[in-house]
C-alpha cells in the first residue's frame, strides 16, 4: 500500500509537469498530438481539437506528444544541416517559444510547490519541538565528536542565534546546521545570563551530506510552536518565502555533493523516494486528516521543487538542455547542426545514466540496510 500511494503521488507530479508543456504548446501554436494521464496501454481516449486525450493503464504521470518532436531524428538520419519543421511543430516555431514550452514543465512543478505551501499556510498547524538549551553530545555518547564542545560551548548553554539569525527552537538549529556542513559558524549563546559568541567549525556527515555540531537538545526544554494560519494575502508571501528557501537549499545541497559525500547514500533514487512519500502520506493520515493533508503537501512540494531544479539542469534530453539549445539559436541567430546536437545528447544520456546508477545503488543499499 505504501508503494502504491507513493507511485500515485509521484505520478501526479509528473502529470502536472507534462500539463505545463501541454498548456504552453497550445498557447504558442504547437499542435499537441496526444496528451495522456498515465503511461502504457490506452484504456480510454477521445480526440478533440486535433489532440487525442488518453487515459492509460499505468499511473506513472503522463506524457505530452507534440507535433515535430521527431524532426530532430529525421534531420540526423537524412544528414540535414538544420532541423526543419512545419509552423505548428515543435522545431518549426521561434526558438523563444520553444524555450518557453520547455520551461513550462519545470515551472508547473514550481507552481505546484507554491500552491502546496500556500494551502499549508492557510490551514496552519501546531507542533512540539525542543527548545534551544543544549547538551554536549560527547558527554552523553561514547566515541561521538562534538566540535561545539571543543570550541568552548558547554552543557546548559542556550543558543540564541547562529550567524546573527535568531533560533526559536531546536528544529531551527537542526535546519541551519545541517545546511552548513564543513563551515565556520558563529553561535551566540546565553550562559547563565552572560551572552557569548563562539565560532565553531561544523562537521560534514559524508553519508547524508548534512552538517553536524555535536549537540543534543535538553530533555526538559520541549515547547509548543504554531505555524499560521495566515490570511489569503499573507499566505502568498509565506508560500513564496518557503519556495525561495527550498530552491536555495536544493542548490546548496547539490554543491555539498562535491565535498566528498557518499553519493549512493546521500542521493535518493525513485524507489526510495516512492517509499518515503508513501510512508509520509500513510503516517500523516493515521494522525488525522489535517495532519495527513499538511504532511503530504509539504513532502510533495519538496519533491516538486526538486524536480523543477533537476529538469532545468543544462543537460541534453532534459528540459534544461532544450532551453540551452534554444538560447544558443537565439544568440547565434541560426539553427544548430542536428549532428552536433545528436553527439551532445550522447553526453547527456551518459550523465543521466550515471546518476540513475548511483541513485539505484543507493536505493539498494538503503533497502538492504532496512
Amino acid at each position: 500500500m505504501t508503494v502504491i500511494i507513493g507511485i500515485i503521488g509521484l505520478g501526479f507530479l509528473v502529470f502536472f509537469h507534462e500539463l505545463g508543456h501541454f498548456t504552453a504548446a497550445r498557447l504558442f501554436g504547437v499542435k499537441v498530438l496526444a496528451f495522456s494521464i498515465g503511461m502504457g496501454p490506452v484504456l480510454l481516449h477521445k480526440e478533440m481539437g486535433g489532440t487525442d486525450y488518453r487515459l492509460s493503464l499505468i499511473p506513472l504521470g503522463g506524457y505530452c506528444s507534440m507535433k515535430g518532436e521527431d524532426d530532430f531524428k529525421k534531420a540526423v538520419e537524412e544528414n540535414r544541416k538544420e532541423i526543419k519543421g512545419d509552423k505548428d511543430s515543435f522545431y518549426g516555431v521561434h526558438p523563444f517559444k520553444r524555450l518557453l514550452i520547455a520551461f513550462a514543465g519545470p515551472f508547473f512543478n514550481l507552481l505546484f510547490g507554491f500552491l502546496a505551501f500556500y494551502t499549508v499556510a492557510l490551514i496552519g498547524y501546531s507542533y512540539y519541538s525542543a527548545g534551544t538549551q543544549v547538551s554536549m553530545a560527547d558527554e552523553i555518547y561514547e566515541d561521538m565528536a562534538s566540535p561545539a564542545h571543543e570550541a568552548g560551548m558547554m552543557t546548559g548553554d542556550t543558543i540564541k542565534a547562529i550567524d546573527g539569525k535568531e533560533m526559536s527552537d531546536f528544529s531551527d538549529l537542526s535546519s541551519y546546521i545541517s545546511t552548513h556542513p564543513d563551515e565556520d559558524i558563529t553561535i551566540t549563546v546565553d550562559r547563565a545570563g552572560t551572552i557569548l559568541d563562539i565560532t565553531v567549525h561544523t562537521l560534514l556527515d559524508k553519508d547524508s551530506g548534512a552538517g553536524k555540531l555535536g549537540i543534543v537538545s535538553s530533555a526538559d526544554s520541549v515547547i509548543e510552536r504554531h505555524y499560521g494560519p495566515y490570511g489569503p494575502l499573507a499566505a502568498v508571501k509565506e508560500a513564496a518565502k518557503q519556495c525561495g528557501m527550498l530552491v536555495g537549499l536544493t542548490f546548496k545541497s547539490i554543491g555539498i555533493l562535491f565535498k566528498g559525500v557518499d553519493v549512493t547514500k546521500a542521493v535518493s533514487g525513485p524507489a526510495r523516494i516512492t517509499t518515503m512519500l508513501g510512508d509520509t502520506v500513510k503516517e500523516g493520515f493515521s494522525e488525522g486528516i489535517k495532519v495527513g493533508i499538511i504532511s503530504s503537501l509539504q513532502f510533495l512540494a519538496l519533491i516538486s521543487i526538486s524536480l523543477f531544479i533537476t529538469n532545468l539542469l543544462p543537460v541534453p534530453i532534459l528540459d534544461g538542455g532544450l532551453i540551452l539549445f534554444a538560447l544558443i539559436e537565439m544568440i547565434a541567430r541560426r539553427k544548430m547542426n542536428p549532428k552536433l546536437l545528436y553527439y551532445i545528447q550522447y553526453v547527456g544520456i551518459a550523465f543521466i545514466v550515471l546518476l540513475m546508477v548511483l541513485a539505484l545503488a543507493g536505493d539498494v543499499r538503503y533497502f538492504i540496510g532496512k
